[in-house]
């Protein structure tokens, strides 16, 4: 695919899942944005997570499959142990193709580093939009240096310094990951419109157990973020800057 496509790798070398995930539990923030949100759970009985919960699965399922605007496409990759493309990243790849042929002026701004040796996630959704036939006329940039879903939004802001144009950015994902892409998004200043990767929310026991997962993702992070600008935590909130 292209040879517009521009790349970035800022984050640190590549290492294992697990290696980054302990790094972000030995971050006291993290720690604290859980104790909140771990608080506001119990004194609420629940509620409180059943609220986020209720708002995840919302946006699965009203999440549109084509996006109204003209916006830069940002495709989220996802992780692919062995250069494995699963179903949910091959359905986000197809999504993507299918919405660049409806308008291939679009750009298209492929997220994700990777863990371990081999190709990152944007390099694997740049090979399977070739097999899913977009041409090599597409405007593609790689983002090859994030772990996580906010890196993934943050890289992609330096990418897109410039050449994003005045239409919203669309996010594409998998319906039960759009929640948390629109709440960083938010954070950092996009305005954006989201894809969802499926035609319509699959109600299955697999796809209700992520969206759970999602909800206490999305409850932990924002509960944290509201925390920090209640106290005034510079040190906190500049994690989400």
């Amino acid at each position: 695919m292209e040879q517009t496509h521009d790349h970035i790798d800022t984050a640190a070398p590549r290492n294992g899942r697990l290696a980054h995930r302990a790094r972000l539990l030995g971050d006291r923030h993290a720690w604290t944005a859980l104790a909140v949100a771990g608080a506001a759970c119990v004194f609420s009985f629940g509620l409180v997570y059943v609220g986020y919960f209720l708002h995840v699965l919302r946006t699965a399922r009203r999440a549109p499959s084509r996006p109204a605007g003209e916006g830069c496409l940002l495709v989220f990759g996802k992780h692919a142990p062995g250069g494995r493309v699963d179903a949910d990243f091959r359905g986000r790849l197809r999504r993507a193709a299918h919405v660049w042929r409806q308008s291939p002026s679009r750009p298209m701004v492929l997220l994700g580093g990777g863990f371990g040796i081999g190709a990152s996630e944007a390099e694997l959704a740049r090979r399977g939009l070739l097999d899913e036939g977009v041409t090599d006329e597409a405007t593609c940039l790689l983002e090859s240096g994030s772990r996580d879903t906010l890196q993934n939004l943050r890289n992609a802001r330096v990418l897109l310094c410039g050449q994003a144009g005045a239409a919203p950015v669309v996010l594409l994902s998998s319906r039960y990951h759009l929640a948390r892409c629109a709440l960083f998004a938010g954070w950092l200043g996009y305005e954006h419109e989201l894809c969802a990767a499926e035609p319509a929310l699959r109600w299955t026991p697999l796809t209700l157990w992520r969206i759970a997962c999602e909800s206490a993702c999305v409850c932990w992070v924002d509960l944290g973020a509201r925390w920090a600008r209640l106290v005034g935590d510079r040190a906190m909130l500049a994690r989400i800057a």
